[in-house]
C-alpha cells in the first residue's frame, strides 16, 4: 500500500464520526436488549401458566367440569399433577372453579422493579362444542403479555 508523504492515520473528524455511530447504535441496542431480557424472564412465568392451563383443560375434558381452585404453585402441582417452577412467579388460581390462572411476577427487580408485583392472567372459556379458549390478560404492560 502506498502512502502519501505526511499521511499517518485517521483524522479527528473520522474518529468523531465513528464514535457518534457507535453511540447511536448503543442507544438503540441497550434498551432493546433489556426488553428482550425481561421477556425471556417472563417466559418462565408464562410457560408455567401454560402447563397449568394444560392440566386444567385435561381435567375439564376428562371430568366435564372445572377443577376447584388450587391455591399456590405447590397445591396446583399436587392437585393437578403438574410441576410448576416458582422462581419468578407466585401462582394461584383466582376463582373456583379454576377458569382463571393468575401469576404474580416476582424476582425480576434487578432488571425492572416496575414489573415486580404485576399479575398475568390466563382465562378459560368454552365454546358450544366444548373447545377451550385461553385468553391472556392482567395488569402487566401490554408489551409483556404473550400473543394469542
Amino acid at each position: 500500500m502506498l502512502r502519501k508523504k505526511g499521511q499517518k492515520g485517521f483524522t479527528l473528524i473520522e474518529l468523531l464520526i465513528v464514535i457518534a455511530i457507535i453511540g447511536i447504535l448503543a442507544a438503540i441496542a441497550i434498551p432493546m436488549y433489556r426488553a428482550q431480557t425481561l421477556k425471556a424472564k417472563l417466559s418462565e412465568v408464562t410457560n408455567s401458566m401454560s402447563a397449568c392451563a394444560t392440566a386444567v383443560a385435561t381435567y375439564y375434558q376428562e371430568n366435564n367440569t372445572w377443577p376447584l381452585a388450587s391455591g399456590d404453585a405447590a397445591a396446583i402441582g399436587s392437585n393437578l399433577g403438574v410441576f410448576v417452577p416458582i422462581g419468578r412467579a407466585a401462582m394461584a388460581t383466582a376463582n373456583s372453579p379454576a377458569t382463571v390462572i393468575t401469576a404474580t411476577v416476582t424476582n425480576i427487580s434487578g432488571s425492572n422493579p416496575d414489573l415486580d408485583g404485576s399479575t398475568i392472567t390466563l382465562t378459560a372459556s368454552t365454546t358450544g362444542g366444548g373447545a377451550i379458549n385461553w385468553t391472556w390478560g392482567g395488569n402487566i404492560a401490554n408489551a409483556y403479555i404473550p400473543r394469542q
